[in-house]
């Protein structure tokens, strides 16, 4: 999917961009889209190692945390510091940093679900509602990057699962509540994706068919066109991808309970094979 003429030209709009987790994945794939589309965008990535990628003159790396609340606090500082020297224009914020973890809660490592807790969903909300004073007063997008796992539960992917439904439905809310500030949000609720994802949840691989057009799996690259198109169009959510639509849209027709069940059979029997 390409942008078009117009899209591009939507972006002229911003100044800045400010990226969550972008040393890799769909958060250095938005970065280097972003980048293409306005070469002189100032950019800001947070995230705890510096990405490959090139941030421009006036990008700048801060190494953090963003589970800890202190580094976070000191990160939004430094970052509400350098705006000032920002050229005018709006700001693009997106909320990308998160992790998942596959395993039954009664043997999940406790202090590594309650971390997910406070990246998925603490960071987000503490790190928007930092900015939003600067967001409001240049005007601006934020982007929170949910999942299409935000749609019903998900067994062995319990907290995981959970937090993004959280970053769905608050930024939904968050856009309504925004509605006529001249800032707008926007949740991007991507399915399986070639990412280091998997990896990090304890899969040994990637449990996704087969990759190209019509696959359920996408590239990091494909999944941040498609998310600066939306922002463009002025799109409040999105999921990327028709056949990801079509499974959250089936599920949400049948009994949760049914879905829960239903996706606790496809999650173990996808964790067997990887062990085959």
């Amino acid at each position: 999917m390409k942008l078009t003429t117009n899209d591009i030209a939507y972006f002229k709009r911003f100044s800045v961009i400010i990226v969550t987790g972008g040393s890799s994945g769909i958060g250095c794939s938005i970065i280097k889209a972003a980048q293409n589309i306005g070469p002189k965008l100032w950019v800001c990535n947070l995230s705890r190692s510096k990405p490959d990628v090139f941030l421009g003159e006036n990008g700048i790396h801060i190494g953090v945390d963003l589970s800890d609340p202190a580094a976070l606090q000191s990160a939004a500082n430094t970052l509400l510091s350098r705006l000032q020297e920002a050229p005018p224009g709006e700001i693009l914020l997106v909320n990308n940093s998160g992790f998942g973890d596959y395993a039954r809660l009664p043997h999940a490592d406790a202090s590594k679900q309650l971390k997910m807790i406070d990246l998925n969903i603490r960071a987000a909300v503490d790190l928007t509602t930092r900015l939003l004073p600067a967001c409001l007063t240049r005007g601006g997008t934020v982007v929170n990057i949910a999942s299409t796992a935000a749609f019903q539960p998900t067994p062995f992917l319990a907290t995981y699962g959970a937090t993004k439904a959280f970053v769905r439905n608050w930024s939904l809310a968050l856009h309504e509540d925004l509605r006529g500030t001249g800032v707008r949000a926007l949740a991007v609720c991507p399915g399986p994706t070639r990412t280091n994802f998997f990896k990090a949840a304890g899969f040994t691989k990637p449990p996704i068919g087969e990759s190209g057009p019509g696959a359920l799996d996408m590239t990091a690259d494909e999944v941040a066109r498609r998310t600066l198109r939306a922002v463009a169009r002025e799109k409040t959510i999105i999921v990327t991808g028709w056949k990801n639509r079509l499974i959250t849209s089936f599920g949400g027709t049948l009994p949760l309970t049914w879905v829960t069940r239903m996706g606790a059979v496809i999650l173990r029997k996808l964790r067997l094979e990887q062990h085959r």
